[in-house]
């Protein structure tokens, strides 16, 4: 089979190119070991569920982000979906959760039948604003409500949440946290009380996802992390079908079949050798546009002291007084060959999501209206680098 290019409908999807002389936002940077490690999971003949290139990502992931366990499975809303049952979450209960993210944060969320509360994000750090958490938290303790089963906290386009703050008012009300590190694999702090600490290895749970836009990839995948052994366990026994050993088929509860194919994680493993070059890019890029692009009027990233950010995706928020607006911004870099795309819709103006409660919603709403995501993939050149930054400043 062979293919010259995109097929109507895959221009935008996770990891496309695009057309032919655009310059792509985010795309999988795959050479040499990438080609060596899966042909070698093919010829091992491993190329399902098991083989030992799953148990080495898994190994190696933990070890990098600092956790104790690591577990690979299918996808990263997979990952939040086995978390999410991991710390207890059914039908009766309801879940926290930050309202400007992609929609693969909260549909795990709907798939346990949780109820789901959303909460704005601070200017700060673009992430869950913690004083309105701590603002419900407390009202409801002392209005005698029912407090959420768990928080769930993602960490936006590669930048690290306030969770030393999250954390700290979760801890006071007895409630579980579990971090959506999808974006932010490489990211960490390097100040106050959680310094040295990897996002996702914080809360009790932590989940990753390597899809095809991700810094590492498997093409599609996620993984698990925690430092709770029964967790672990737990985890690794929903994702393979909740089978039990025995001489026939035996399954003591509903399972998925959520986990990481030989292949994929053969993919993965030679990423994650390759994760320090791959963030180091991301800083490098990161660094000149906000040089380039300082006096533009632009609101530029988040750079907070203690936050190691990895830009992820390089996102900045057109001028407020501007009249001309993000479509118009995105019309003219499009034009340019530059394949920029809007932020996120929030949370709480999805169809599904529409009658759920909202603390806050101003802030994710003018991220949403205001935001452009430039390309940042990790093999742009110099030429490329500033292809997009002579087209952003030709705009103002």
């Amino acid at each position: 089979m062979s293919t010259t290019g995109p097929v109507a409908g895959e221009a935008h999807a996770p990891g496309a190119r695009g057309p032919a002389g655009t310059i792509p936002l985010a795309v999988p940077n795959i050479g040499e070991l990438e080609r060596r490690y899966v042909l070698e999971a093919v010829e091992s003949g491993f190329v399902s569920s098991v083989g030992p290139f799953v148990s080495e990502f898994e190994r190696r992931f933990a070890e990098r982000v600092g956790a104790r366990y690591a577990i690979a499975c299918a996808t990263g809303t997979a990952a939040i979906h086995i978390g999410l049952l991991l710390l207890g979450v059914t039908s009766e209960d309801e879940v926290f959760c930050s309202d400007f993210t992609f929609v693969g944060s909260v549909n795990p969320i709907a798939y346990t039948g949780a109820k789901v509360t959303f909460i704005d994000s601070e200017l700060r750090t673009w992430n869950m604003d913690p004083a309105l958490l701590e603002a419900e938290l407390d009202r409801r303790v002392a209005a005698g409500e029912r407090l959420p089963k768990a928080v769930e906290v993602v960490h936006v386009l590669g930048q690290p949440a306030d969770l030393e703050t999250i954390l700290a008012i979760c801890e006071r009300h007895g409630v579980a946290v579990l971090e959506d590190a999808a974006e932010s694999l490489g990211a960490s702090w390097s100040g106050g009380a959680l310094a040295g600490r990897h996002t996702g290895q914080v809360g009790r749970v932590g989940a990753f996802s390597f899809n095809g836009n991700k810094i590492a990839t498997t093409g599609g995948g996620g993984m698990i992390v925690t430092d709770d052994e029964e967790l672990a366990a737990r985890a690794r026994h929903l994702t393979t079908q909740a089978k039990v050993p025995d001489v026939g088929y035996l399954h003591d509860e509903v399972g998925y079949n959520y986990r990481l194919t030989n292949l994929a994680a053969g993919l993965g493993l030679a990423q994650l050798e390759r994760l320090e070059e791959f963030v180091s890019a991301k800083h490098a890029i990161a660094a000149r546009y906000d040089t380039e692009l300082a006096d533009t009027g632009l609101v530029l990233p988040p750079r907070l002291p203690g936050y190691d950010a990895t830009y992820w995706l390089y996102s900045v928020l057109t001028p407020e007084d501007d009249p001309r607006g993000r479509d118009e911004f995105l019309d003219h870099l499009n034009r340019a060959g530059v394949g920029a795309r809007a932020l996120w819709r929030p949370l709480h103006m999805q169809p599904p999501f529409a009658a759920a409660p909202v603390l806050g919603g101003r802030v994710g709403e003018q991220l949403f209206h205001r935001g452009v995501s430039l390309p940042c993939a990790t093999e742009l050149s110099e030429a490329d680098q500033q292809r997009v930054t002579d087209a952003v400043r030709s705009f103002f």
